[in-house]
């Protein structure tokens, strides 16, 4: 291999990974591809792309492609690409977890937003004479503490802490100048 096929295969697959990690993981797939076709698979770079494009082959929903590449991949004469393939194959492999509708947050559709005349970038109107109302409360009250009935005398915690952290600083001045 060339250093100009060299260079070209790096570039692809530096492309590669910025358009996954911006979320073009379509793109990301094509330029991975490129790099792969372009390295001699085997070597520890050819690994490294390929294990990032089992990433974008998840990613952009070709899950058959991802988990075929990532078996493949589990075989690699790189140590270090085995090791890291046959832990994306546990994650690509594990069950997928059930979902409850009570556990996932509803995103209100806002397509009838500028139809009922207010546009995105716009506040509607509070009525003036509900803002300058109090805050609700639930009917719950607080009611002020009487300080009185707190014991302030007690402060012996407080000069023992004094103690211990002095005693600490004067063992440890007293150590550094030995």
């Amino acid at each position: 291999m060339s250093t100009d096929q060299l260079a070209t295969a790096k570039a692809e697959f530096e492309t590669g990974k910025h358009a996954f990690e911006r979320g073009n993981y379509r793109q990301s797939v094509t330029h991975l591809e490129l790099a792969c076709a372009a390295l001699n698979p085997d070597s520890a770079l050819g690994g490294e792309v390929q294990t990032w494009l089992v990433t974008a082959y998840e990613a952009s929903g070709q899950s058959p492609e991802a988990l075929q590449l990532c078996k493949q991949l589990t075989r690699h004469p790189d140590w270090a690409t085995r090791k890291q393939a046959k832990r994306l194959l546990s994650i690509l492999e594990a069950p997928r977890l059930k979902t409850r509708p009570e556990w996932l947050v509803q995103i209100p559709d806002l397509s009838n937003l500028s139809e009922s005349g207010t546009s995105i970038g716009q506040r509607s109107e509070v009525p003036k004479e509900r803002s300058r109302q109090e805050p609700e409360t639930s009917g719950y009250q607080l009611e002020p503490e009487d300080r009185s009935q707190f014991n302030t005398n007690n402060d012996q915690f407080v000069w023992v802490a004094f103690a211990i952290v002095l005693l600490g600083l004067s063992s440890l001045l007293w150590l550094s100048q030995q």
